[in-house]
């Protein structure tokens, strides 16, 4: 099950603070100025419009009007309902919620409006002057501290999505830097083999050539410091193999350097132990995982993100799923375009499904 994102758990509250406000009509213990029918479909349908407006899938464009016929009836809403007390608190949650949806300027313009609707509620109730001065001045002061309060939230959670996104792009560089030091040791140690051993191999064909064109103790003496020669290569030979074991790549650590300390996502690697990689696939590999990881904390509200790497017929297989909110109708990015390209350059490809969270499958010739 996939964790909900801030604006559904903010709506989740918000329809419970409206049910809870709207209870004694809904049950028939407080009087309306329209008919009750006509109240509840007001009431359904502020409900309605405004989750729909907190749906990060939707286009501006909707989500914009959705949430602006939320605050109209909203007015009409506590407008037709004076005789209840706590009715007004629901435009104190029209105006917190504002900010998952539009700029701040438009928040303090709800605000703005709704002060407007709560004068022409407490001139509709004849309250005393005091009355109605200390009501209004509460609410709009209530509708305030919401509505910076949400601001507060919501710049916050875009700074740890920012930091996170950052946090993945310096392991990447990072693991990417690791692997550039392996392959400069890894031709270090071939100028090696080709100087020490090379050399090696050179003065032993001389002694045994030598040894050819020799009897007895003469002979013997070539073939004994060919031997010496031989054991020395062997030791060097040896030694050159062991290094080159310690330098060869790791994609699980190196993938494990991107994804760590994340803390918002859950990330679980496995990479099979046949997988053979070079240095240019290892770097499209690492920038996968990395693209994956920076669109899973934009975009999924995911919770877990599993990405597994195996070795088939065709080459090296990269499968990343999350349980996150999927997509419907996909539009690449710049981030998933150039991903695909970079595998499309090897020779591989990249696929996408948003079914059941975002999967990616990039597939690299080996």
């Amino acid at each position: 099950m996939r964790r909900l994102g801030t604006e559904e758990w903010s709506g989740l509250a918000m329809l419970v603070v409206a049910l809870a406000l709207a209870g004694p009509v809904l049950f028939g213990h407080a009087a309306t100025s329209v008919p009750r029918a006509w109240w509840i479909a007001l009431f359904v349908l502020v409900m309605v419009t405004l989750l729909g407006a907190l749906v990060r899938e939707r286009a501006d464009l909707v989500r914009h009007a959705l949430f602006g016929t939320a605050v109209v009836a909203s007015w009409a809403v506590v407008l037709t309902a004076p005789q209840v007390g706590l009715m007004p608190v629901l435009l104190v949650v029209i105006a917190s919620v504002s900010v998952y949806v539009a700029p701040l300027r438009v928040g303090f313009v709800v605000v703005g409006l709704n002060t407007v609707v709560l004068v022409v509620l407490v001139i509709q109730r004849g309250d005393g002057l005091a009355d109605a001065l200390v009501g209004v001045g509460f609410y709009l002061l209530i509708q305030l501290a919401t509505l910076l309060s949400s601001m507060t939230l919501v710049r916050e959670q875009r700074l740890r999505r920012e930091l996170s996104q950052a946090h993945v792009d310096l392991r990447a560089a990072s693991a990417l830097l690791t692997e550039s030091a392996r392959t400069a040791e890894r031709l270090r140690i071939s100028r090696d083999l080709h100087d020490l051993i090379g050399h090696q191999l050179t003065v032993l064909t001389l002694e045994l050539e030598a040894a050819r064109h020799r009897d007895g103790a003469q002979a013997r003496d070539h073939v004994e410091r060919a031997n010496r020669v031989a054991r020395d290569l062997l030791a060097d030979v040896r030694t050159t193999v062991g290094e080159l074991r310690t330098a060869s790549s790791d994609l699980t650590e190196a993938f494990r350097q991107v994804v760590r300390d994340l803390p918002d996502l859950d990330v679980s690697i496995d990479v099979g132990p046949d997988v053979q990689v070079d240095e240019e696939q290892t770097a499209a590999l690492v920038r996968a995982v990395q693209e994956i990881v920076t669109n899973t904390l934009r975009h999924a509200d995911a919770s877990a993100l599993r990405i597994d790497v195996a070795a088939g017929q065709d080459g090296v297989v990269l499968t990343a799923l999350d349980d996150g909110r999927g997509f419907r109708e996909l539009v690449p990015g710049n981030g998933l375009r150039g991903l695909a390209e970079r595998f499309e350059a090897l020779g591989g490809g990249v696929e996408f499904d948003g079914a059941a969270g975002f999967r990616v499958t990039a597939r690299v010739p080996t």
